[in-house]
């Protein structure tokens, strides 16, 4: 097969099967994201057994600070390293040195940095972190790049852009020659998988259309295995983000997987598919349930509101994961209560943050399902529909 075929379609929505080293991915689909090789307060085999998780997404950057290469290297890679035997994504490091601010310097060759870690003082070109990637080994690397700041005149994005395409090119030129070179035996291959992993470019121009247009097709000119947008949920009015979303998500190649880098809240992840998009990331699931911040199908839920002390229902009773599935044996109560998470929460215990991610994460990607399941059935307006009214009934 094709490493990335579209199966159905309604409307601009797609569900897809893309074709990795490591597995097959269902799209659409959402990667929880674990910046330091861990989605924080979840195991490797909850991620697959119970929640779900197709592929999950790694920090170049951090990752390269700590534990450093050498010491995945010993491992063969990312996925040994941290226990993990299906697809993995690495985004190119470029967004965190962006957001260090003060602490960088942007040339064209790259960029200098102090580290955040130690203070060191450091330096990442695309060739560096193409190198980077190639030791995490991940089934998919993403081209360096500049996210755009928001707010920005055109001209500061038109600028941004087009060195983000420069580099662009030196990445997937790097990205090659690195690829001709493995680092490692080839391990755990999906045998329907080509034999090489993938590199996505990243589609930038900040808020304004005809520098989007621009960008993607200096990017299609190159060629990449996928294509994402970038530079979006940075700060800028939800109507904006939507605005360039419509604009930019449907002239990405229909052959190739798309990725929306970043976003976002459920209902985003819902915009996202309607307009074409493949793939998603957010830390919000795993931020939000540390924090208390719950995503139900009927709105979202604090739990650390004095109103939960004493409620016995489950976070969410239209949930199957395994924080709101009953307990066995018949018992008609749910696994835990709201009145235990709320207690879990209030005193700041670990399994509270744990629990809550679960949920969330379970949430997100049941979501995907569901949608895959509407668009192969024809139904996907009417589903989102019924999406959009459940989450605005209230809990």
């Amino acid at each position: 097969m094709k490493s990335f075929s579209v199966q159905a379609t309604d409307g601009k929505a797609r569900a897809g099967v893309l074709a990795l080293n490591h597995g097959l991915v269902q799209t659409p689909i959402f990667m929880p994201v674990g910046t330091y090789g861990a989605v924080k307060g979840v195991t490797p085999q909850t991620l697959q057994a119970q929640i779900g998780a197709q592929i999950i997404l790694g920090n170049t950057f951090h990752l390269w600070l700590r534990p450093g290469l050498e010491i995945i290297q010993k491992h063969q890679g990312l996925h040994r390293f941290v226990n993990w035997d299906k697809p993995m994504l690495t985004d190119s490091g470029g967004f965190q040195v962006w957001s260090l601010g003060d602490l960088r310097k942007i040339s064209e060759e790259g960029v200098a940095f102090q580290s955040p870690v130690n203070g060191d003082k450091l330096f990442m070109a695309p060739e560096d972190s193409m190198r980077i990637q190639h030791v995490l080994n991940s089934d998919i690397a993403m081209a360096f790049d500049e996210c755009t700041p928001y707010p920005a005149t055109r001209e500061q994005a038109a600028a941004s852009m087009q060195l983000s395409m420069r580099w662009a090119a030196r990445s997937r030129r790097a990205f090659d020659d690195l690829s001709a070179q493995p680092s490692y035996p080839p391990y755990a291959l999906h045998p329907e998988a080509p034999m090489a992993n993938a590199l996505f470019g990243i589609v930038q121009g900040g808020m304004f259309e005809d520098l989007r247009t621009e960008s993607l097709r200096a990017l299609t000119q190159i060629g990449f295995e996928g294509y994402a947008i970038g530079g979006l949920s940075v700060g800028e009015p939800k109507d904006d983000m939507l605005r360039v979303l419509a604009h930019t998500a449907p002239q990405l190649p229909v052959d190739k997987p798309r990725y929306l880098m970043g976003v976002g809240t459920p209902e985003d992840l819902v915009d996202g598919v309607a307009n074409g998009i493949d793939m998603f990331d957010c830390v919000m699931p795993s931020r939000n349930g540390r924090n208390g911040w719950l995503f139900t199908s009927q709105g979202d839920l604090k739990i650390r509101n004095a109103r939960f002390k004493d409620d016995l229902l489950p976070i969410d009773p239209a949930c199957g994961c395994p924080v709101c599935q009953p307990q066995a044996h018949g018992e008609d109560r749910p696994h835990f209560t709201r009145a235990y998470l709320h207690h879990l929460q209030r005193i700041d215990e670990m399994l509270g943050a744990s629990l809550a991610t679960i949920h969330n994460l379970s949430f997100y990607l049941n979501l995907m399902r569901q949608m895959r399941a509407a668009i192969q059935a024809g139904e996907f307006s009417s589903w989102r529909r019924d999406f959009a009214a459940k989450r605005a009934s209230g809990v």
